[in-house]
């Protein structure tokens, strides 16, 4: 008799990730990003914010492999450093609007009603304007600093999370089970937490795996514009804003740090992608 059991559910989405190009590519690249910052003291050849002005704009060479930017600091040591700052940013900016578009979401999709209506109508306002654009009247109202443009693109996506789970709650809370939950007593609290939010997450980690890339961009494309990174702080947006007069005389401490965005936002993409098919049941 055959005593084999039938894969559960979990064991299904990591075998149609396993099989998924775009999910190996994607979590190579992300997990070759993650190396690279968790071992950038032992990666870097030089002090990522030490300037040398005699050695200026230099070429690639055995000392300094991607050459060195308009003060003499080593840009293979600041593309290295700057792989920590990136995944800080993306990473923490996810955090953020992930939990507070949970709540946005929960709350309105699960009560209905006017503060369904209020929250989605300030919701909407902030999806009418460009992300980037928002983003920019954030941090110059806060004022220039890294922490500042975490701040403003967590608070930018916050209503993509906030959308997402309230259509998925929009359909759970109508569900038997829910019902169910309601009639034995169970408090709004109680069947949020344990009955609706738990249904609901699949298309919660699609959008955050995506949204960490799209962190990454926009706050890089913020520093691009002077108003993330302070100036001097390895961050490859800020790099790109640093060197760009600089093309004609040093191609590669432009296309560098333009070469680690592409890259590492281009893994995170591959990877939601990979995860939107993995967790979709019709497809098998």
């Amino acid at each position: 008799m055959n005593t084999a059991t039938a894969p559960t559910g979990q064991q299904q989405i990591i075998r149609k990730l396993l099989r998924h190009p775009s999910a190996t590519i994607g979590a190579t690249i992300i997990l070759f990003f993650i190396l690279v910052a968790l071992l950038a003291p032992l990666i870097a050849t030089h002090d990522p914010m030490k300037t040398n002005v005699a050695m200026r704009l230099k070429g690639l060479s055995g000392e300094h492999y991607f050459g060195t930017d308009g003060t003499g600091r080593d840009i293979f040591s600041r593309i290295i450093y700057g792989s920590r700052i990136s995944l800080k940013v993306g990473f923490i900016a996810m955090t953020f609007s992930l939990g507070f578009g949970t709540l946005f979401g929960a709350i309105a999709g699960y009560f209905g009603g006017w503060l369904d209506n209020l929250i989605m109508r300030v919701m909407d306002m902030m999806l009418a304007m460009p992300s980037i654009l928002l983003a920019m009247v954030i941090v110059t109202i806060l004022g220039q600093s890294l922490t500042n443009a975490i701040i403003a693109v967590s608070i930018v996506y916050i209503p993509q999370y906030a959308r997402i789970l309230r259509a998925s709650v929009l359909k759970v809370r109508e569900l038997d089970y829910v019902t169910a939950a309601k009639v034995i007593g169970a408090s709004d609290t109680r069947i949020l937490l344990t009955t609706v939010l738990p249904n609901c997450i699949a298309p919660l980690i699609v959008q955050s795996t995506l949204g960490i890339g799209a962190a990454i961009l926009d706050a890089a494309g913020l520093s691009f514009l002077g108003l993330g990174a302070e100036v001097g702080v390895p961050e490859w947006g800020a790099m790109l804003n640093e060197n760009t007069k600089f093309i004609r005389k040093a191609p590669i401490a432009v296309t560098a740090p333009g070469v680690a965005i592409f890259l590492i936002v281009l893994g995170f993409n591959l990877l939601g992608d990979a995860l939107r098919d993995a967790l979709d049941p019709q497809i098998d």
